[in-house]
């Protein structure tokens, strides 16, 4: 895959805790990761959600409902 041309701002951005993600500051591999798992990305959550970890749909509507 191509670099991205945003990765610098979006690794400032990205909200990921995740030590291990390969996709920090690539937003559309990470989202294409996330939801072929049926999941959300972690700049979804706030942070005390995103840090738990639980990316699912379930925690993503328990969070902001």
């Amino acid at each position: 895959m191509a670099e991205c041309p945003n990765e610098e701002v979006n690794n400032e951005r990205c909200n990921c805790t995740y030590s291990g993600c390969s996709h920090h500051g690539l937003c559309c591999e990470c989202l294409s990761s996330h939801l072929s798992r049926k999941e959300l990305p972690a700049c979804c959550f706030p942070p005390d959600a995103e840090k738990t970890y639980d990316r699912s749909f379930r925690k993503f509507i328990e969070v902001w409902s």
